[in-house]
């Protein structure tokens, strides 16, 4: 074997043990890989937008594999999970669908009803209430003469939301005495007094509003600061002074 050939032996064998070295670094690099993306489970994603407060269903979502390592604890891996809840947040399509997402759908107690009432967009709601908040209830109604105070009641204490509708514009020919132009059908499970009064309220008050109450404040307000009228508030504050 002349020089020239065993020249050629030689790069042979160095290309070939590059070529082993290069397939062994690939495979240790899939091998890595491999480990780091372990095995892969079942999760779900939004396939359209979801308004908050609307109910999810299955047709709503899709299934999807990823990761286990890369999935949240919080994710969804059962479509059962989503059983009578709804979107506690509006949810946009292609989201990992997660459980502090979703809530529970509050239900009816054995004696309550639901009723619906208009309130105002503007003053009444102001996207801080949603299913299963607790509420007092404001009405002010005008005078019973002209020279009659208007006066301003809290009708209703602790009132339980059910459901919160979609803002939709007032009737001007069924809602004249409305200041603002919008309004949103909200729901109360209420007893068959409290209902009468929001009923009454909705017919007859000038403006009926929502007043967001704190989580855990159970304590309804005193008697004696359900009725408000601007005279005696006056009155109270010339006493004080």
């Amino acid at each position: 074997m002349n020089s020239r050939q065993r020249r050629g032996v030689v790069l042979l064998v160095v290309s070939v043990l590059c070529a082993v070295a290069a397939f062994a670094g690939v495979l240790a690099v899939v091998s890595d890989a491999r480990s780091q993306v372990g095995p892969k489970v079942t999760a779900y994603e939004l396939s359209a937008d979801v308004p908050a407060y609307q109910a999810l269903t299955g047709a709503q979502v899709h299934r999807i594999r990823m990761p286990k390592r890369w999935l949240p604890d919080t994710a969804v891996r059962d479509l059962g999970e989503l059983q009578g809840k709804i979107a506690a947040v509006a949810l946009k399509k292609g989201t990992l669908l997660q459980s502090d997402m979703v809530a529970a759908k509050p239900e009816l107690r054995p004696g309550q009803m639901e009723i619906a009432i208009m309130i105002d967009a503007e003053t009444g709601v102001a996207g801080k209430i949603t299913p299963g908040a607790r509420v007092n209830i404001f009405a002010t109604f005008p005078g019973k003469k002209d020279t009659d105070p208007d006066v301003s009641k809290i009708i209703v204490t602790g009132a339980q939301v059910i459901d919160v509708g979609k803002i939709k514009a007032f009737d001007k020919d069924t809602d004249a005495q409305r200041l603002s132009t919008e309004g949103v059908p909200i729901t109360f499970a209420l007893d068959a007094e409290d209902a009468q009064r929001v009923a009454y309220a909705e017919s007859f008050a000038r403006h009926v509003r929502l007043a967001l109450v704190a989580p855990g404040d159970s304590a309804p307000p005193p008697d004696s600061d359900r009725t408000y009228t601007l005279a005696g508030d006056t009155g109270k504050t010339g006493a004080a002074g």
